[in-house]
C-alpha cells in the first residue's frame, strides 16, 4: 500500500473512532461535520482496494458502511418528516441537501437505462426506497413519465412518509406504489417488473447483497433489467461493493464509476433471457470466471471527467 493510501486509511480510520463515538446519528452539528469530513476523504479517486486491507481495517469498514447506513436511513427521515409538512412537498426537495446528487444521478441512471432498453419500461421497482424515495421521484418527473414505480421498504415507517411525499401530486400518486415488505418474501411479482432498482444499502455485506441478488436472479422476468449501486476506490468505505462476479443468472452490461460529488457506482445487468433451472444449485458455474477480468476502458457519454465506465463485452462467447 502506497503512503498516500495510508494516510487515506488512518484518516478514515480517526473518523471511524470519531463517528462510533457519538450519542446520537441524528442529524446535528457534529453528525454533519463528521460525515462530511468522511465524504471529502473518500471522493477523491483513489487506487486503494478495501480488499486487500488488513483485518482490523476490514472490520472498520463493515462497521462504518453501517453507521453510514444507520445516519443516512436518519437524515432521510428528517428531512422526510420536514417535506411531509408542507402543503406541496415536492415543491420544496431542494431544501435536502443532497437533492442536486440526485438529480445528477438520476440523469446518469436514465442514461445509462436509455442504452441497455430497447423500450420505455411500462413498471419499475425500487427495493429499499426509504422515507425519501428520490431516486424513483426523480425518474417518474423528469425521465420517465409514463412509467408506474412500485417502491419496496420493509420499514412501514419508512413507506407512510415517503407516500405523504407525492400524495399531494395528482401525476405521482397515481404512478407511485409503496409496499411495505421484505423483498426476500415478495417472489411472482418480482416478474411484473421490466427493471429493478437495488439500492446501495440493501444488503449491508457481501453476504446479504449476494442473497438478495440471487432471490431476484430466481425470481425477475428474463431480459428484465438490474440496476444496482456500488463504489469504487477509497468510496467502498462508504458503501457496499458489488463486483461482477457476484451477479450470478444475470449477464454483467456495464459499471459507471462517477468521480465528482455523485457517490454510488452505477451497475446494470441483464436477467439472461433462456429460462435457467440450476438457480437453487448455485450460478456460478454460468459465469466465465475470465470473464471478470476482461473489462476495458469505454465512455459512452461527453462526461469524460465525470464518469468512467467499465465495460464488459455484451455476448459471453
Amino acid at each position: 500500500m502506497g503512503c498516500q493510501d495510508e494516510v487515506l486509511v488512518e484518516k478514515v480510520c480517526e473518523l471511524y473512532e470519531q463517528i462510533s463515538s457519538l450519542e446520537s446519528l441524528k442529524p446535528s452539528k457534529d453528525v454533519n461535520m463528521l460525515f462530511t469530513q468522511l465524504v471529502l476523504t473518500c471522493m477523491p479517486p483513489s487506487p486503494v482496494d478495501v480488499t486487500k486491507l488488513n483485518r482490523r481495517v476490514q472490520e472498520i469498514r463493515a462497521k462504518l458502511i453501517r453507521l453510514c447506513g444507520e445516519a443516512e436511513g436518519l437524515l432521510e427521515s428528517h428531512f422526510s418528516t420536514l417535506l411531509g409538512s408542507f402543503e406541496k412537498p415536492l415543491d420544496h426537495l431542494n431544501l435536502f441537501p443532497y437533492y442536486s446528487n440526485y438529480l445528477k444521478l438520476g440523469l446518469l441512471e436514465f442514461n445509462i437505462l436509455e442504452q441497455h432498453c430497447t423500450h420505455v419500461p411500462n413498471k419499475i421497482a425500487f427495493v429499499g426506497s426509504g422515507p425519501l424515495p428520490l431516486t424513483s421521484i426523480v425518474l417518474a418527473s423528469n425521465h420517465l413519465t409514463t412509467t408506474s414505480f412500485h417502491n419496496y421498504d420493509i420499514d412501514p415507517l419508512a413507506n407512510s412518509n415517503a407516500l405523504r411525499l407525492v400524495s399531494s401530486d395528482p401525476d405521482l400518486s397515481q404512478r407511485m406504489v409503496f409496499h411495505t415488505n421484505d423483498i426476500m418474501n415478495v417472489s411472482h411479482a418480482l416478474k411484473d417488473y421490466d427493471v429493478v432498482f437495488l439500492a446501495a444499502l440493501v444488503g449491508m455485506d457481501k453476504e446479504e447483497k449476494i442473497r438478495v441478488i440471487d432471490h431476484l436472479a430466481k425470481y425477475m422476468a428474463p431480459g428484465a433489467i438490474l440496476m444496482l449501486r456500488s463504489a469504487h476506490g477509497a468510496r467502498a468505505f462508504l458503501y457496499p461493493v458489488v463486483d461482477p462476479c457476484d451477479l450470478r443468472g444475470f449477464e454483467f452490461l456495464s459499471v459507471f464509476h462517477p468521480t465528482d460529488e455523485v457517490i454510488n457506482s452505477v451497475i446494470i445487468a441483464r436477467k439472461y433471457p433462456m429460462p435457467i433451472h440450476s438457480l437453487d444449485q448455485g450460478l456460478g458455474s454460468m459465469i466465465l470466471p475470465s470473464k471478470c477480468s476482461e473489462i476495458q476502458t469505454f465512455n459512452p457519454f461527453n462526461h469524460g471527467n465525470m464518469i468512467e465506465e467499465l465495460a464488459i463485452e455484451e455476448h459471453l462467447s
